[in-house]
């Protein structure tokens, strides 16, 4: 079976699942006790193991025949990867999820400005809208937690440069996809950010063992939930939707996160952060509704490998 299996689906539906999986990414990398470009590492690598046998039984043909400049451009893209998970992950050692989270999905910003620079993809007005609504309602969620000064400052610097390379990630992506599959598309990028981080941490001279059995575990589950389910699920849309609304998507994750780190970690959110959740959710529908009415690959599409 192919990695992008035939069907008939509404991709936005599948972009849900993959917003509702990455708002554990925050979560479960608070609860991992290990430094943050190793938490990023195991992350990556494991996901590369858990992909690595569907991918030469299903694409190793595609892998082969890859051209130099998609081999780069993946490389490329697994680099901008590995740089967001490196900076925002430590992010989370100097400021809180709200921020880190909001901060770093002011992604759209990049990835609209550079969609229509590099691809033409044009927004209409009221996508426009939208999408500025639910960047408020992101800004709104973090605003009565953003502290000027000292180790909150510097987290939420590392948490928007993290957005910048976010940016970078997809829209290379939404090149790449266009004429590769998933599997292998995921795999060498996965990869080469593997690779990245690996250097990284030597650098660093991070320790790569030992570690509670326990945060092994939240390593696996980085690896399934939020990178598999998540970040793959972004990836597979790039191939049916534009670049803007993937991003714009991925501003569901902070509504996700806020009420995670309530539950889990008792971080109350206060009654601006839960007004910018409503803000968010309304900014999400109007984007998504106008992307769906202007046609295109934004509409139900026959989803076959191509």
């Amino acid at each position: 079976m192919k990695s992008d299996s035939p069907m008939s689906i509404n991709p936005y539906l599948i972009l849900l699942l993959g917003v509702l999986a990455s708002g554990f990414s925050s979560i479960f990398t608070r609860m991992a006790e290990a430094p943050p470009l190793i938490i990023a590492f195991f992350r990556l690598g494991f996901t590369v193991l858990l992909i690595g046998v569907p991918t030469y039984v299903t694409g190793r043909a595609e892998l082969a025949k890859a051209r130099p400049r998609d081999l780069k451009l993946a490389c490329l893209a697994g680099v901008f990867l590995a740089l967001h998970f490196a900076v925002w992950i430590t992010s989370l050692r100097y400021t809180s999820i709200a921020s880190s989270t909001v901060l770093v999905t002011m992604q759209p910003l990049f990835v609209i400005i550079g969609g229509y620079w590099l691809y033409q993809e044009r927004i209409n007005a009221v996508g426009l809208l939208g999408a500025v609504l639910a960047l408020a309602g992101s800004v709104v969620i973090g605003v009565s937690d953003f502290r000027l000064g000292g180790q909150a400052l510097y987290g939420d610097l590392l948490a928007f440069s993290g957005a910048i390379f976010l940016a970078g990630y997809v829209l290379i992506g939404r090149e790449l996809r266009a004429r590769m599959s998933l599997l292998p598309y995921t795999f060498m990028v996965y990869g080469a950010a593997t690779l990245v981080l690996l250097i990284l941490n030597m650098v660093v001279q991070s320790s790569f063992y030992p570690y509670p059995s326990m945060t092994w575990v939240w390593f696996l589950a980085l690896a399934v939930v939020p990178t598999i389910f998540g970040h793959s699920i972004f990836s597979w849309a790039l191939k049916y939707v534009k670049a803007a609304v993937v991003s714009v998507s991925i501003l569901g994750e902070p509504v996700g996160a806020t009420i995670l780190a309530y539950l889990i970690f008792g971080e109350e959110p206060a009654l601006l952060q839960l007004a910018g959740g409503l803000v968010i959710i309304a900014g999400l529908y109007i984007f998504i509704s106008s992307q769906n009415q202007q046609g295109g690959m934004d509409k139900q599409l026959p989803l076959q490998e191509g």
